[in-house]
């Protein structure tokens, strides 16, 4: 089974591609039956069909699929998630086996539905801007601002609050000389008191009025907002000016700071301002709020820390020990808001810029919650926040933006399966079912989530059980199926509504068919996301003793040994990668929190929680290209022995793209030899990595922090970090404090080279961290031993 063909045709990958026919047989899979699914995934050979999807009765709402047995005699069809018999609507009357609609043709197992309802809004972006920073740096966001308005369609609807000790909601309607609204910046605002101080009354529309319909094209509707909301938020094309105007006229708050003391900032308060202006005006349409951060909430609801410079910012071991005095209370702060924030489908962008911590991990519910996008960087003079921000806005060949908003995620099942839950940027809508399985995992209790922001690099993993039991075993072959219905609002104004069905067979535990359908990659995915969540609630020893307990437990179920003889331990092939993924797991970023501000775990946490299987992987286990004179460019092993002084490497480690220049490649290269004409093979060697880089660069979102080194200087630390110790100064090490030390590898030939490279070659890397051979040394003895 070609699981990347399954992945490019429907969005879909799953831990297990066939299935225990009981819920008990299912528990001892380990890693529970997922689906690592991207609703927007891009297809080329796709474009949505201008009709109504035709629906089954309530209250299963099932989609017509190819699955779906069909007579034509009625002409009838019966859904194959609740067997209720449906009439085919009459438009349908000339159906036949050789004239059959799209959705029941077996290549459209994934279709695109354009809805005939019309659109209310234009999408609305409402720009939330710190102005506590130094001149050039409110320069450059101004200007950075400025080209990403340029890409805007000019019918979007645009908005502009300001803040740093207070809060100010700009008037683009008032085009006689700049006016805004202050909020003072200690106050907490709720919704009504926004609606009440911005001098709104009852949010009123025109009556949709119908345009002229183009040739090909849907009739368009539109809603115009009248009253206040038209005060503050505008088509571009109305006050591109006004906009524009005051944007290039921004000055850093005029409010005096002593050398002693942070500026006052208000973040909390103009977020909260942002949700209740939109909450009024836009409810329940698609919107962002695009948040601008250039340091940490020293006041008001949401601080994060105190004005007085002596107050450190809260470290992962002041949360740990609750010594962060401001961190629950503004947690909480931000947990509400994105609720609010999340009920009206509006989703939150946080981009911040500073050396220094912002406070993501307190305002991270926000985008969260609403599938927003959060960017770290260094400063807003950085290229990672230009280009990040301005690829953000990108259009594609059609012209229009990359951007789905106000999205709904609803998952349907046949009775032999129930939803425990799932883990991604979303909140739940609480709809409860048959198909809700008790076990909670991740966001639980229902079968449908609200997304509010999707693009196409969203993905979700979604959870299941089989709710059969063991008096009720189904009969070997029969067919259970997920359906996937993403409802979302098209940027160009119009609904669509995106359906993947995808089925797969019920086989009895024993079966070879339930190896051979193991996914290790999208387990590696699905079992990354479920520890992420844990870490956020339970402490991080015991996160990490959790993924040990899953991964022994799965060897000692698929692997073949005879008991308490480790010498006999064999994997099946396609689990035999897994363990490694573990292993990398286990010592990365997302649950070794060691050497990373609470700020930085929030992003790569937040950002693991959107990606996809191929870029998960690359998060958790970098790839490795070696660049030399003696073959071409080829993959090599994450590992010390693949620093040589001849030649160069090339890490991508998803947040990281990094260019290693072994000692004798750097000493060539400042003595300039890739200038000499005979030396053009060495510049070539150079240039290589670098080609290869940019073209690595052009799809990653958000920009990877881009880095050149040579070995042994400071800057190698970022490869050092990331590679297998099979060469440290305690050659091999030992086991660590939970059982097997901080790693996990694969076994076969590859798994055994590691030890057998040891100490030959490569460089000394100074660490306790057990290599990946003792990892598999003391997980193969855990596995085989009898009273483990």
């Amino acid at each position: 089974m070609n699981f990347e063909q399954i992945e490019d045709r429907d969005g879909v990958r799953l831990s297990w591609n066939m299935w225990p026919s009981t819920k008990a047989d299912a528990a001892r899979l380990v890693v529970p039956i997922g689906a690592m699914y991207t609703p927007l995934k891009e297809r080329d050979d796709l474009p949505p069909v201008p009709y109504e999807p035709v629906v089954c009765k309530a209250p299963c709402r099932a989609i017509l699929n190819p699955y779906c047995q069909i007579d034509l005699r009625g002409p009838i069809w019966v859904c194959p998630f609740c067997l209720q018999r449906n009439a085919f609507p009459p438009h349908y009357k000339d159906i036949s086996q050789t004239n059959l609609p799209a959705e029941l043709l077996p290549n459209y197992t994934t279709i695109e539905y354009t809805l005939s309802r019309p659109p209310l809004t234009p999408p609305v972006f409402l720009f939330v801007v710190d102005t506590c920073m130094s001149e050039p740096e409110l320069k450059s966001l101004g200007n950075t601002l400025l080209a990403g308005l340029n890409l805007l369609p000019p019918n979007t609807l645009v908005g502009l609050i300001t803040f740093g000790t207070v809060a100010q909601v700009h008037e683009l309607g008032h085009t006689e000389c700049p006016k805004s609204h202050v909020f003072k910046g200690t106050k907490e605002y709720n919704a009504q008191q926004v609606h009440d101080m911005l001098g709104f009354g009852k949010f009123v529309g025109q009556q949709p009025q119908q345009q002229p319909q183009q040739p090909g094209m849907p009739p368009q509707k539109q809603l115009v907002p009248q009253s206040a909301a038209s005060r503050f938020i505008l088509p571009l094309n109305t006050c591109e000016y006004t906009l524009t105007s005051i944007i290039e006229t921004m000055q850093k708050d005029p409010w005096p700071v002593s050398d002693t003391n942070r500026p006052t900032r208000c973040t909390g308060v103009a977020l909260s301002v942002a949700a209740g202006l939109l909450h009024h005006a836009f409810p329940n349409t698609g919107a962002r709020i695009m948040t601008f951060c250039g340091g940490a909430s020293t006041q008001g609801p949401g601080q994060v820390v105190g004005t007085e410079l002596k107050e450190p910012l809260r470290s992962h071991n002041d949360i740990e020990k609750d010594n962060a005095k401001h961190y629950k209370r503004s947690h909480k702060f931000y947990e509400n808001l994105a609720k609010r924030v999340a009920q009206d489908s509006h989703v939150v962008d946080l981009f911040a810029g500073c050396l220094d911590q912002v406070g993501l991990l307190e305002m991270k519910p926000l985008a969260h919650a609403t599938g927003g996008n959060i960017i770290l960087s260094d400063s807003f003079q950085t290229s990672i926040f230009k280009q990040s921000f301005l690829r953000m806005l990108q259009k594609d060949a059609k012209d229009e933006l990359q951007l789905g908003f106000n999205a709904t995620l609803d998952v349907q099942t046949t009775k032999e399966l129930r939803v425990c839950g799932l883990v991604g940027t979303a909140v739940s809508t609480a709809k409860k079912g048959a198909n809700v399985a008790e076990m909670e995992i991740g966001i639980g209790g229902t079968s449908a989530w609200r997304l509010c922001g999707i693009n196409k690099r969203t993905t979700v993993g979604v959870y299941f059980e089989v709710a059969n039991q063991q008096q009720q075993a189904l009969q070997q072959g029969s067919r259970g199926l997920i359906q996937f219905i993403t409802h979302y609002q098209h940027p160009a104004g119009q609904f669509r509504l995106r359906v993947t069905t995808l089925a797969r067979h019920f086989v009895d535990l024993t079966a070879p068919e339930i190896t051979s359908g193991f996914d290790p990659e999208a387990a590696t995915a699905l079992m990354a996301r479920i520890a992420v969540f844990k870490s956020e609630i339970d402490d991080g020893p015991d996160v990490l003793r959790w993924v040990d307990r899953m991964l022994i437990r799965l060897c000692q179920k698929f692997a073949d040994y005879r008991k308490d003889d480790p010498s006999s331990f064999r994997l099946p092939d396609n689990f035999s990668i897994y363990p490694q993924f573990m292993y990398h797991l286990r010592r990365s970023q997302f649950l070794q929190v060691f050497n990373n501000s609470p700020d930085e775990t929030a992003f790569y946490r937040h950002v693991l929680n959107q990606e996809d299987v191929n870029n998960s992987l690359i998060m958790i286990q970098p790839t490795l290209m070696s660049y030399g004179f003696d073959s071409p460019p080829q993959p090599v092993l994450l590992d010390s022995v693949s620093i040589k002084a001849d030649n160069i490497l090339l890490l991508d480690a998803f947040f990281h793209l990094l260019i290693h220049k072994g000692e004798t490649i750097a000493s060539w290269e400042k003595a300039r030899f890739q200038d000499q004409p005979e030396y053009e093979n060495f510049k070539g060697l150079l240039e290589a990595p670098i080609a290869d880089a940019q073209e690595l660069l052009a799809d990653r979102f958000p920009i990877p922090r881009y880095i050149v080194c040579n070995q042994n200087t400071s800057q190698a630390r970022f490869l050092l970090a990331k590679l297998n110790p099979s060469t440290s100064y305690t050659q091999g090490g030992g086991p660590g404090p939970s059982g097997f030390g901080m790693g996990g590898g694969f076994l076969g030939g590859v798994g055994a080279g590691f030890g057998q490279q040891g100490g030959a070659s490569g460089q000394t890397i100074f660490t306790d961290d057990v290599s990946l051979q003792v990892f598999m040394e003391h997980l193969i003895k855990l596995a085989v031993t009898t009273n483990s």
